[in-house]
């Protein structure tokens, strides 16, 4: 029976079948399964919907409110900014303004829409702008022994009001081989404040995580109250302990292969480092001079003074659901203005540079640097280039800053995890 047959039969038997009884209509129900071969279900819902041969209504699709100069330069925003969440990047676009009127074409009309955005639109329609690698390498981290039962584990979450108690892990440059000396990144993380302050470390040696840490005291805008660290020899020692028993600074540690404990520093880790310098290896003095000289200056800038970032506040059970409540978006520097603790003289300092400097000029600026300090890699060590396989050397990731720092010219293996995610 024809397509056509099939349509005519139906719309023979519509009527007497709103007409009949209900004992009738079954029997229509059953001939007209019988007669076209339909599923009874599907029979149902032809003969309870419309009347056949009634055109059906066609929804108009509302044309865009966001054309596409909008979308280009909110990408070009979003690039420069290091691809951030959606929420971060609504925050973001105010503070951001004067440098975007100045390098964009920007009407009121479109000042107006780049305001009024939602962070749900710009995830549907950046949607094809959007990738990122990820990458997997374990820890080099070893057991520190020492002094474990003087320093107190934290057990309690963090719930702090005021800045200055931070977390502090180090991150590994070694490549896919841990022999030899290679470069650390040692990042500590404001817990109330989100500031973060990372510095190169050749090693794991005692001293010179010390070092590292005096100099990223002396750069914080606020007095060091406290840090919590992770249970590796680099931290648990006499070096460090001694260093914070002489400045009054609380010294307390996570408990073993608990990386949760350390939550904050943990996203640090990629967003600061990983993000940036990828997993290659780096065991020179001269890169660790270049990975040092854009950490105290042109990142610390950009993250600090115009990267919003959100906090949780709380978590509400909701059945087998946990809903997570968020604070607004801001910068580290928004968040640390207005409390005593905060050093005046480098806050005010800080001000003056967020109006003076240019986020989209330190954005190609990082970019630069970051492609110099890539030169610098050990390449012959890296966690992929070293085995044998198909070479992809045009390949270029989405670096945090627009660049493909560690993803251009590597090898990767056939079983290598090279999925793009958001």
């Amino acid at each position: 029976m024809s397509r056509k047959s099939k349509w005519e039969y139906f719309k023979a038997i519509y009527h007497r079948y709103h007409q009949a009884s209900k004992a009738m209509r079954r029997s229509i129900l059953d001939e007209f399964c019988c007669t076209c071969h339909y599923h009874r279900k599907y029979a149902i819902r032809l003969l309870n919907g419309p009347p056949p041969g009634k055109p059906k209504e066609h929804s108009r699709r509302r044309s865009p409110l966001y054309g596409a100069q909008l979308i280009s330069i909110l990408s070009a925003i979003w690039e420069a900014a290091g691809y951030p969440w959606s929420v971060r990047l609504v925050a973001l676009l105010p503070l951001w303004l004067p440098w975007v009127r100045r390098r964009f074409h920007l009407t009121a009309t479109l000042q107006k829409q780049l305001l009024s955005i939602s962070p749900r639109t710009i995830d549907y329609r950046l949607k094809s702008h959007k990738h990122r690698l990820r990458k997997k390498l374990y820890g080099r981290t070893k057991p520190g022994t020492l002094l474990k039962h003087h320093i107190p584990i934290r057990t309690e979450h963090w719930n702090v009001n005021t800045p200055g108690f931070g977390e502090t892990d180090l991150v590994s440059h070694s490549g896919d081989c841990a022999e030899g000396e290679f470069l650390h990144s040692l990042n500590l993380t404001d817990i109330h404040t989100t500031w973060t302050e990372t510095r190169a470390v050749m090693g794991k040696g005692q001293a010179g995580i010390c070092h590292a840490m005096k100099d990223i005291e002396e750069a914080l805008p606020f007095k060091l109250l406290g840090i919590d660290s992770d249970n590796g020899s680099e931290f648990i020692n006499y070096h460090l302990k001694a260093f914070c028993d002489a400045r009054k600074i609380q010294f307390t540690r996570s408990r073993p292969y608990k990386k949760d404990d350390n939550a904050h520093v943990e996203q640090k880790n990629w967003t600061h480092v990983r993000k940036l310098l990828g997993y290659v290896r780096y065991d020179s003095p001269q890169a660790q001079e270049a990975i040092n000289d854009l950490y105290r200056k042109e990142l610390r800038l950009f993250q600090n003074l115009f990267q919003p970032s959100v906090k949780l506040i709380k978590k509400i059970r909701i059945g087998s659901k946990l809903k997570r409540l968020y604070d607004p978006p801001k910068t580290p520097l928004q968040r640390l203005c207005g409390y005593p603790q905060a050093n005046p003289e480098k806050v005010a300092q800080l001000k003056k540079l967020l109006k003076s400097l240019d986020p989209f000029e330190l954005s190609k600026i990082i970019d630069r640097k970051l492609e110099r300090i890539y030169q610098m890699a050990h390449h012959s060590r890296s966690p992929i280039a070293s085995r044998s396989p198909r070479t992809h050397s045009q390949i270029r990731g989405p670096g945090p800053f627009g660049t493909s720092v560690y993803v251009k010219n590597i090898k990767y293996p056939k079983n290598h995890d090279r999925t793009v995610t958001f």
